[in-house]
């Protein structure tokens, strides 16, 4: 009887929190988290770093935040186009603006990424494969973060100089293509030893063509290091509002750790951990907490009028594309 109620056990598929209990726990880590980096700061400060803005600073890295999203959409249409979405790129800047704003609406980033695919085709194969591209550029941009944040991590730690920095730089990207390469060609050999029904063997098969075509990754890596350098100079140009100067270098190693430290699905909308991060990171370059945490805090006003970009066109396109015939049934790898 022992071995049969073991097998029951194990037949049960694994209880998950219910979707209203996880927005409260994600609601109540992001209080804490922001009364932890409002511990100590001096209020009156950091109004007075507020009222004392410039924001014409602001403004300029609004705009490059901007540029950077349409680089980003660039990228994914690059990805996308050559495996069954040939759509213009403005199309992908569309639904890609979309994307970030649902992101700010959602629980989790990931639910941006989910509208793109969603709005990207209008059928449940079309969609998979939609996903498949999402996530390939999501991986090739959190590739991008590592080796640009790595080589100025690097750079300062050792005190290299510009050829250092660049050998580092250079060897830290191969490092970067060679690990997409070598998982996207063996991507078949995945599929061989999985069984015949596998609820991931139908995502996986959708990215074979990226090991047909092992360029695609290759250009979205190098969109993705002009868009993390786009994003990481906005950021240089915000704090500039608030009379922080410092070195592109600091920027190039401390907006990438950040960024990526947000990823985690702990917070809404990255509430604490930008803050946190930013006030940890900068102190050993003179940067004061209250301006540190002023700097998060412009940094999500443009992150959310970035956004609201994408809510205006949502508004005015509520369909999703057309799925192509390409992505209902695409051509086999070969």
């Amino acid at each position: 009887m022992a071995p049969a109620s073991a097998n029951a056990l194990e037949s049960q598929p694994a209880r998950r929190l219910p979707g209203w209990l996880t927005l409260v726990l994600r609601v109540a880590v992001t209080v804490a988290l922001l009364a932890f980096v409002l511990r100590g700061l001096d209020r009156g400060k950091f109004m007075q770093y507020l009222e004392q803005c410039d924001w014409r600073w602001w403004f300029a890295g609004l705009a490059i935040s901007v540029l950077v999203q349409v680089l980003a959409a660039v990228r994914w249409a690059a990805l996308a186009r050559p495996i069954g979405f040939p759509f213009p790129v403005a199309t992908f800047v569309w639904r890609f603006f979309e994307g970030q704003f649902f992101s700010l609406c959602l629980p989790s980033s990931i639910g941006g990424d989910v509208v793109k695919a969603y709005r990207l085709a209008d059928s449940t194969p079309g969609r998979l494969l939609a996903g498949c591209t999402v996530l390939a550029d999501r991986l090739t941009g959190l590739a991008a973060l590592g080796v640009l944040g790595g080589t100025a991590l690097l750079s300062k730690e050792f005190s290299l100089g510009l050829p250092a920095t660049a050998a580092v730089g250079a060897s830290l990207l191969a490092a970067a293509l060679v690990t997409f390469w070598l998982s996207v060609g063996s991507l078949d050999r995945i599929l061989a030893i999985m069984p015949e029904h596998h609820s991931a063997r139908q995502f996986i098969a959708q990215l074979l063509p990226y090991k047909m075509r092992p360029s695609l990754i290759t250009q979205a890596v190098g969109w993705s290091l002009i868009v993390q350098i786009g994003g990481s100079v906005a950021i240089a140009l915000i704090a500039r509002a608030l009379g922080v100067k410092l070195p592109m270098s600091v920027w190039f190693a401390v907006v990438p750790l950040v960024t990526l430290a947000m990823t985690l699905p702990i917070s809404m909308l990255g509430f604490g951990i930008r803050e946190q991060g930013l006030e940890f990171l900068l102190a050993p370059y003179g940067v004061k907490p209250e301006q540190a945490v002023a700097i998060g805090l412009l940094w999500l006003a443009g992150t959310i009028m970035v956004g609201m970009i994408g809510a205006v066109l949502f508004m005015l396109d509520r369909k999703p594309s057309a799925t192509p015939a390409a992505a209902i049934h695409p051509a086999p790898p070969g």
